[in-house]
Protein backbone atom coordinates (compact mmCIF):
# COMPACT_ATOMS: atom_id res chain seq x y z
CA UNK A 1 0.00 0.00 0.00
CA UNK A 2 1.94 2.86 -1.48
CA UNK A 3 -0.89 5.82 -1.05
CA UNK A 4 -3.08 6.09 1.54
CA UNK A 5 -4.85 9.33 0.85
CA UNK A 6 -8.43 8.50 0.04
CA UNK A 7 -8.09 4.47 -0.02
CA UNK A 8 -10.62 2.20 1.58
CA UNK A 9 -8.81 0.02 4.32
CA UNK A 10 -10.35 -3.35 4.27
CA UNK A 11 -8.06 -6.26 4.95
CA UNK A 12 -3.88 -6.46 6.05
CA UNK A 13 -2.97 -7.94 2.44
CA UNK A 14 -2.99 -4.45 1.74
CA UNK A 15 0.63 -3.91 3.74
CA UNK A 16 3.51 -4.27 2.88
CA UNK A 17 6.14 -3.78 5.43
CA UNK A 18 7.23 -0.07 4.33
CA UNK A 19 3.26 0.57 5.11
CA UNK A 20 3.25 -0.94 8.37
CA UNK A 21 6.74 0.78 9.32
CA UNK A 22 4.34 4.27 8.01
CA UNK A 23 1.67 3.52 10.06
CA UNK A 24 3.69 3.15 13.25
CA UNK A 25 5.90 6.43 12.72
CA UNK A 26 2.54 8.63 12.42
CA UNK A 27 0.82 6.45 15.49
CA UNK A 28 4.20 7.36 17.77
CA UNK A 29 3.83 10.80 16.47
CA UNK A 30 0.65 10.61 18.26
CA UNK A 31 1.39 10.28 21.47
CA UNK A 32 1.11 13.86 22.67
CA UNK A 33 -2.17 14.10 21.38
CA UNK A 34 -3.78 10.71 22.94
CA UNK A 35 -1.97 11.64 26.39
CA UNK A 36 -3.92 14.72 26.32
CA UNK A 37 -0.31 16.68 26.70
CA UNK A 38 -1.31 19.04 23.54
CA UNK A 39 -4.57 18.98 21.59
CA UNK A 40 -4.87 19.09 16.91
CA UNK A 41 -7.72 20.41 15.63
CA UNK A 42 -6.72 19.22 12.37
CA UNK A 43 -10.13 17.58 11.46
CA UNK A 44 -11.81 20.60 12.34
CA UNK A 45 -14.85 19.96 10.72
CA UNK A 46 -14.90 16.32 9.38
CA UNK A 47 -17.26 13.83 10.59
CA UNK A 48 -16.47 10.15 11.46
CA UNK A 49 -19.80 7.82 10.28
CA UNK A 50 -19.13 4.99 13.23
CA UNK A 51 -20.66 2.60 11.70
CA UNK A 52 -21.32 -1.27 14.26
CA UNK A 53 -24.34 -3.49 13.40
CA UNK A 54 -22.71 -6.06 15.49
CA UNK A 55 -21.49 -5.89 19.37
CA UNK A 56 -18.17 -3.51 20.24
CA UNK A 57 -17.15 -1.54 22.98
CA UNK A 58 -13.29 -1.13 22.66
CA UNK A 59 -12.74 -1.00 18.50
CA UNK A 60 -16.37 1.86 19.07
CA UNK A 61 -14.93 3.72 21.52
CA UNK A 62 -11.56 3.73 20.36
CA UNK A 63 -12.53 4.99 16.60
CA UNK A 64 -14.38 7.73 18.08
CA UNK A 65 -11.62 8.57 20.45
CA UNK A 66 -9.20 8.53 17.64
CA UNK A 67 -11.34 10.74 15.33
CA UNK A 68 -12.12 13.42 18.46
CA UNK A 69 -8.33 13.66 19.21
CA UNK A 70 -7.64 15.19 15.97
CA UNK A 71 -10.60 17.71 16.08
CA UNK A 72 -13.37 15.84 14.61
CA UNK A 73 -17.03 14.92 15.14
CA UNK A 74 -18.39 11.49 15.06
CA UNK A 75 -21.88 10.19 14.22
CA UNK A 76 -22.62 6.53 15.63
CA UNK A 77 -25.28 4.05 14.19
CA UNK A 78 -24.98 0.94 16.51
CA UNK A 79 -26.82 -2.45 15.87
CA UNK A 80 -28.73 -3.84 13.12
CA UNK A 81 -32.15 -3.23 14.35
CA UNK A 82 -31.57 0.00 14.59
CA UNK A 83 -30.73 0.83 10.94
CA UNK A 84 -32.16 0.65 7.66
CA UNK A 85 -30.65 -2.64 6.86
CA UNK A 86 -33.29 -4.20 9.32
CA UNK A 87 -36.04 -3.07 6.89
CA UNK A 88 -34.41 -5.29 3.92
CA UNK A 89 -32.04 -2.14 2.66
CA UNK A 90 -28.93 -3.14 0.99
CA UNK A 91 -25.12 -2.69 2.23
CA UNK A 92 -24.82 -0.54 -1.22
CA UNK A 93 -27.70 1.84 -0.70
CA UNK A 94 -26.64 2.45 2.82
CA UNK A 95 -23.20 2.71 1.76
CA UNK A 96 -24.25 5.20 -0.46
CA UNK A 97 -26.47 7.46 1.18
CA UNK A 98 -24.24 7.69 4.87
CA UNK A 99 -21.26 8.51 2.87
CA UNK A 100 -23.00 11.25 1.93
CA UNK A 101 -23.19 12.51 5.48
CA UNK A 102 -19.45 11.67 6.63
CA UNK A 103 -16.12 12.61 5.75
CA UNK A 104 -14.86 8.87 6.07
CA UNK A 105 -16.71 5.65 7.80
CA UNK A 106 -15.57 2.83 10.19
CA UNK A 107 -17.37 0.29 9.86
CA UNK A 108 -18.21 -3.63 12.04
CA UNK A 109 -20.51 -6.04 10.46
CA UNK A 110 -21.30 -9.73 11.21
CA UNK A 111 -21.23 -11.15 7.75
CA UNK A 112 -17.47 -11.44 6.20
CA UNK A 113 -16.95 -9.67 3.33
CA UNK A 114 -19.75 -7.43 4.06
CA UNK A 115 -17.48 -4.27 4.87
CA UNK A 116 -15.89 -4.75 1.25
CA UNK A 117 -19.09 -5.09 -0.44
CA UNK A 118 -20.37 -1.64 1.52
CA UNK A 119 -17.27 -0.03 0.44
CA UNK A 120 -18.29 -0.58 -2.84
CA UNK A 121 -20.95 2.06 -2.77
CA UNK A 122 -19.40 4.58 -0.56
CA UNK A 123 -18.98 7.81 -1.91
CA UNK A 124 -15.44 7.95 1.32
CA UNK A 125 -13.10 5.90 2.75
CA UNK A 126 -14.15 2.88 4.64
CA UNK A 127 -11.80 1.54 7.29
CA UNK A 128 -12.77 -2.32 8.11
CA UNK A 129 -13.50 -2.40 12.08
CA UNK A 130 -14.16 -6.41 11.93
CA UNK A 131 -16.22 -8.42 9.40
CA UNK A 132 -17.68 -11.31 10.79
CA UNK A 133 -14.95 -14.30 11.41
CA UNK A 134 -12.95 -12.98 8.24
CA UNK A 135 -10.53 -9.54 9.02
CA UNK A 136 -9.65 -7.01 11.66
CA UNK A 137 -6.94 -5.31 10.20
CA UNK A 138 -6.76 -2.37 12.93
CA UNK A 139 -6.76 -4.48 15.78
CA UNK A 140 -3.85 -6.38 13.62
CA UNK A 141 -2.14 -3.27 12.69
CA UNK A 142 -2.30 -2.83 16.90
CA UNK A 143 -1.65 -5.80 17.97
CA UNK A 144 2.20 -5.28 15.99
CA UNK A 145 2.41 -2.47 17.27
CA UNK A 146 1.91 -3.54 20.84
CA UNK A 147 4.45 -6.45 19.61
CA UNK A 148 7.29 -3.69 18.08
CA UNK A 149 6.92 -1.75 21.80
CA UNK A 150 6.71 -4.41 23.66
CA UNK A 151 10.36 -6.19 22.42
CA UNK A 152 12.09 -2.95 22.48
CA UNK A 153 12.00 -2.96 26.14
CA UNK A 154 13.84 -6.62 25.61
CA UNK A 155 16.15 -5.20 23.54
CA UNK A 156 14.34 -7.51 20.23
CA UNK A 157 12.58 -7.28 16.84
CA UNK A 158 9.53 -8.61 15.22
CA UNK A 159 12.21 -10.69 12.77
CA UNK A 160 12.69 -13.99 14.77
CA UNK A 161 9.63 -13.44 17.21
CA UNK A 162 8.03 -16.67 18.82
CA UNK A 163 4.69 -16.23 19.50
CA UNK A 164 2.02 -18.69 20.54
CA UNK A 165 -1.47 -18.00 20.08
CA UNK A 166 -3.89 -19.90 21.96
CA UNK A 167 -7.73 -20.67 22.22
CA UNK A 168 -10.13 -20.28 19.87
CA UNK A 169 -7.96 -19.88 16.45
CA UNK A 170 -11.06 -21.00 14.30
CA UNK A 171 -13.39 -18.14 14.62
CA UNK A 172 -10.81 -15.60 16.10
CA UNK A 173 -10.67 -12.94 13.03
CA UNK A 174 -7.72 -11.00 15.13
CA UNK A 175 -5.46 -14.26 15.35
CA UNK A 176 -5.95 -14.60 11.57
CA UNK A 177 -5.00 -10.99 10.49
CA UNK A 178 -2.13 -11.00 12.98
CA UNK A 179 -0.67 -14.12 11.39
CA UNK A 180 -0.86 -12.54 7.79
CA UNK A 181 0.50 -9.37 9.01
CA UNK A 182 3.87 -11.63 11.14
CA UNK A 183 4.37 -13.16 7.85
CA UNK A 184 5.64 -10.25 6.16
CA UNK A 185 8.80 -10.38 8.71
CA UNK A 186 11.51 -12.92 9.10
CA UNK A 187 12.12 -16.39 10.84
CA UNK A 188 8.48 -15.92 13.29
CA UNK A 189 8.13 -18.98 15.15
CA UNK A 190 4.54 -19.63 15.50
CA UNK A 191 2.85 -22.15 18.14
CA UNK A 192 -0.12 -22.44 17.46
CA UNK A 193 -2.68 -24.26 20.74
CA UNK A 194 -6.63 -25.14 20.25
CA UNK A 195 -8.61 -27.83 20.16
CA UNK A 196 -8.64 -29.57 16.86
CA UNK A 197 -11.85 -28.19 16.24
CA UNK A 198 -11.25 -24.88 16.82
CA UNK A 199 -8.01 -24.79 14.69
CA UNK A 200 -6.27 -22.00 12.66
CA UNK A 201 -8.00 -21.78 9.04
CA UNK A 202 -5.75 -23.85 6.59
CA UNK A 203 -5.29 -20.94 4.47
CA UNK A 204 -3.54 -18.89 7.20
CA UNK A 205 -1.63 -22.53 7.77
CA UNK A 206 -0.65 -22.12 4.31
CA UNK A 207 0.51 -18.83 4.12
CA UNK A 208 2.70 -19.55 7.58
CA UNK A 209 4.28 -22.39 5.53
CA UNK A 210 4.44 -20.08 2.45
CA UNK A 211 6.24 -17.87 3.84
CA UNK A 212 8.96 -19.79 5.70
CA UNK A 213 8.17 -19.69 9.10
CA UNK A 214 8.24 -22.30 11.80
CA UNK A 215 5.06 -23.64 12.57
CA UNK A 216 4.03 -25.79 15.54
CA UNK A 217 0.34 -26.92 15.94
CA UNK A 218 -0.61 -28.79 19.16
CA UNK A 219 -3.70 -28.93 21.26
CA UNK A 220 -2.48 -28.38 24.82
CA UNK A 221 0.17 -26.48 26.74
CA UNK A 222 3.18 -28.10 26.88
CA UNK A 223 6.49 -28.06 28.74
CA UNK A 224 8.26 -24.44 29.08
CA UNK A 225 7.70 -22.73 26.09
CA UNK A 226 10.83 -19.71 24.76
CA UNK A 227 7.55 -17.46 23.16
CA UNK A 228 7.98 -13.99 23.25
CA UNK A 229 4.68 -13.32 22.92
CA UNK A 230 1.55 -15.38 24.87
CA UNK A 231 -1.63 -13.82 22.41
CA UNK A 232 -4.68 -15.68 24.56
CA UNK A 233 -7.94 -15.93 22.64
CA UNK A 234 -11.44 -15.63 23.87
CA UNK A 235 -13.81 -18.36 22.43
CA UNK A 236 -16.19 -16.21 20.31
CA UNK A 237 -19.50 -18.20 21.12
CA UNK A 238 -21.44 -15.83 18.85
CA UNK A 239 -19.79 -17.79 16.01
CA UNK A 240 -20.45 -21.14 16.89
CA UNK A 241 -24.08 -23.00 15.57
CA UNK A 242 -25.46 -22.88 19.46
CA UNK A 243 -24.41 -22.06 22.54
CA UNK A 244 -24.10 -25.79 23.57
CA UNK A 245 -21.58 -26.42 20.85
CA UNK A 246 -19.13 -23.01 22.19
CA UNK A 247 -20.12 -24.40 25.79
CA UNK A 248 -17.69 -27.68 24.74
CA UNK A 249 -14.79 -25.27 24.74
CA UNK A 250 -14.83 -22.80 27.61
CA UNK A 251 -12.25 -22.71 30.26
CA UNK A 252 -9.80 -25.38 28.27
CA UNK A 253 -7.08 -22.79 27.84
CA UNK A 254 -7.13 -20.93 31.24
CA UNK A 255 -4.11 -18.93 32.27
CA UNK A 256 -3.46 -18.09 35.30
CA UNK A 257 0.14 -16.89 37.25
CA UNK A 258 0.65 -20.11 38.18
CA UNK A 259 0.09 -21.55 34.69
CA UNK A 260 1.55 -18.65 33.22
CA UNK A 261 5.14 -19.77 35.55
CA UNK A 262 5.27 -23.24 34.40
CA UNK A 263 4.68 -22.70 30.51
CA UNK A 264 6.49 -19.62 30.01
CA UNK A 265 9.20 -17.26 30.59
CA UNK A 266 9.70 -14.40 32.82
CA UNK A 267 9.78 -11.63 29.98
CA UNK A 268 6.86 -13.28 27.75
CA UNK A 269 5.04 -10.67 27.02
CA UNK A 270 0.78 -11.56 27.41
CA UNK A 271 -1.74 -10.22 25.25
CA UNK A 272 -5.31 -10.42 24.02
CA UNK A 273 -8.10 -8.78 22.23
CA UNK A 274 -10.28 -8.36 24.89
CA UNK A 275 -12.96 -8.60 26.19
CA UNK A 276 -11.18 -11.24 28.40
CA UNK A 277 -14.53 -13.69 29.29
CA UNK A 278 -14.13 -13.28 32.79
CA UNK A 279 -17.00 -15.50 34.02
CA UNK A 280 -16.22 -18.40 36.12
CA UNK A 281 -16.60 -21.07 33.88
CA UNK A 282 -14.35 -19.22 31.45
CA UNK A 283 -11.68 -17.43 33.50
CA UNK A 284 -9.15 -17.08 30.40
CA UNK A 285 -7.60 -14.80 31.80
CA UNK A 286 -7.16 -14.71 35.29
CA UNK A 287 -7.40 -11.82 37.85
CA UNK A 288 -4.25 -12.79 39.48
CA UNK A 289 -2.06 -11.59 36.52
CA UNK A 290 -3.65 -8.23 36.28
CA UNK A 291 -0.41 -6.93 38.06
CA UNK A 292 1.88 -9.04 36.44
CA UNK A 293 4.03 -6.82 34.33
CA UNK A 294 3.63 -8.66 31.42
CA UNK A 295 0.38 -8.16 31.26
CA UNK A 296 0.24 -5.92 28.14
CA UNK A 297 -3.55 -6.08 27.33
CA UNK A 298 -4.59 -2.75 28.55
CA UNK A 299 -1.35 -1.22 26.63
CA UNK A 300 -3.11 -2.77 23.93
CA UNK A 301 -6.05 -0.56 24.03
CA UNK A 302 -4.05 2.12 24.71
CA UNK A 303 -2.08 1.78 21.52
CA UNK A 304 -5.71 1.37 19.53
CA UNK A 305 -6.29 4.71 19.70
CA UNK A 306 -2.84 5.68 18.20
CA UNK A 307 -3.00 3.36 15.67
CA UNK A 308 -6.50 4.35 14.77
CA UNK A 309 -5.53 8.02 14.91
CA UNK A 310 -2.70 7.26 12.43
CA UNK A 311 -5.11 5.38 10.43
CA UNK A 312 -7.30 8.52 10.05
CA UNK A 313 -4.35 11.05 9.56
CA UNK A 314 -2.97 9.35 6.38
CA UNK A 315 -6.44 8.13 4.88
CA UNK A 316 -7.58 11.75 4.98
CA UNK A 317 -3.87 13.31 3.92
CA UNK A 318 -3.10 15.12 6.73
CA UNK A 319 -0.37 13.45 9.08
CA UNK A 320 2.06 16.39 7.93
CA UNK A 321 -0.58 18.91 9.36
CA UNK A 322 -1.44 17.50 12.28
CA UNK A 323 0.83 19.80 14.32
CA UNK A 324 0.40 22.73 12.29
CA UNK A 325 -2.97 22.90 14.45
CA UNK A 326 -1.22 21.80 17.53
CA UNK A 327 -2.95 23.35 20.70
CA UNK A 328 -1.97 23.63 24.09
CA UNK A 329 -5.04 21.61 26.51
CA UNK A 330 -7.03 23.97 28.37
CA UNK A 331 -8.34 21.54 30.89
CA UNK A 332 -6.78 20.39 33.43
CA UNK A 333 -7.85 17.61 36.17
CA UNK A 334 -7.52 18.70 39.53
CA UNK A 335 -7.58 15.56 42.37
CA UNK A 336 -8.14 16.31 45.71
CA UNK A 337 -5.33 15.43 48.37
Amino acid sequence: MSEFTGNHILSVSQFDRDAIERVFSVAHSMLPYARRQKRTTVLNGAILGNLFFEPSTRTRVSFGTAFNLLGGEVRETTGMDNSALAKGESLFDTARVLSGYSDIIAMRHPAAGSVGEFAEGSRVPVINGGDGANEHPTQALLDLYTIKRELEYNNKGIDGLHIAMIGDLRYGRTVHSLSRLLCLYDNVHFTLISPRELAMPQPIVDAIENAGHRLTITEQLEGNMDADICYQTRIQEERFPSQDEANKYRGKFRLNQAIYTRHFQSKTVIMHPLPRDSRMEANELDNDLNLNPNLAIFRQTDNGVLVRMALFALTLGVENLVSQYERDVIWTTKKSS
